[in-house]
């Protein structure tokens, strides 16, 4: 297993002049980065890809549907064209797996169950763009989210149906550890569960924390992936609480570490034993 770190803990849009980051990234240990991008207009993929390189690192990209974007809505296709420019930023960069919320904007939340029409809509969409991914070589990994988030897709169970009802091999799930903790009856049941679906997780504590400071079961999760012959990444996925716009649409309003940094420098301290 390879561990990375996402780059919300410093920024809400990843540009050339957080490239100075990647070197002390590497000297805590970390073998990649997850660039996270929400518009990829002006987007310097030669500039990321070769400052990457130099250090050694790994990239995967992050990003999910804000605003109106929606395959469940009545304008996917604009869902849809979005996806494969955000597919064909992954493969500038060099990334190999495009990952994030890609089914209803995050933070939408219309005060009932999805729909089987809904569901439908997002199958027809996600089906559309997997031979664009295909020829790309990148895969597509869909998180499921908390019940605060959205009302789309909770759970490893309704993302294992959602991707199997897809049927392309491009196309699988990013399993988060924070979301799981909410919605899960057991965390490592439930990323066993996901079988080679499973093209992605990110490890976050129960309150955005560094990992390793709550309540999350990380002895059952690593089993888990470790019974599954996982050699994918782990990712800290945190916020940089002192980011306005980061803060907001987190929901953090309090100071999880001395520095945002640090919940990833001391996560990667718990985390890296773990990985085997």
């Amino acid at each position: 297993m390879k561990l990375g770190v996402n780059t919300l803990i410093w920024t809400a849009r990843f540009e050339q002049s957080h490239l100075s980051l990647f070197p002390e990234i590497r000297s805590h240990g970390f073998d990649g980065v997850e660039i996270a991008r929400f518009d990829f207009d002006v987007f310097p993929a030669s500039a990321i890809r070769s400052a990457a390189n130099g250090e050694g690192l790994e990239l995967i990209l992050c990003s999910a549907f804000t605003g109106q974007l929606s395959l469940a809505g009545d304008d996917a296709p604009l869902a849809c064209d979005f996806l494969r420019r955000a597919c064909d930023a992954a493969a500038a960069i060099g990334a190999s797996s495009l990952v994030g919320p890609f089914c209803t904007p995050v933070g939408y939340l219309p005060g009932r169950r999805r729909t089987p029409e809904e569901w439908s809509r997002v199958v027809d969409g996600l089906q559309t763009v997997a031979p664009h991914f295909a020829a790309a070589g990148v895969r597509l990994a869909i998180e499921p989210l908390n019940r605060f988030e959205t009302y789309f897709l909770n759970t490893a169970s309704d993302a294992a149906q959602l991707t199997a009802a897809v049927g392309s091999p491009h196309i699988g799930i990013l399993f988060d550890s924070f979301h799981a903790n909410i919605e899960e009856k057991q965390i490592g049941p439930a990323a066993a569960s996901l079988g080679s679906a499973l093209f992605h997780v990110h490890t976050c504590e129960n309150d955005r924390g560094a990992p390793g400071t709550g309540h999350v079961d990380w002895p059952a999760l690593f089993t888990a992936l470790n019974t599954l012959h996982y050699d994918g990444w782990c990712v800290i996925e945190s916020f940089g609480f002192n980011i306005r716009e980061i803060a907001a649409a987190a929901c953090i309003w309090r100071d999880l570490a001395p520095h945002p940094a640090e919940i990833a420098w001391q996560g990667a301290r718990f985390l890296r034993p773990l990985l085997g």
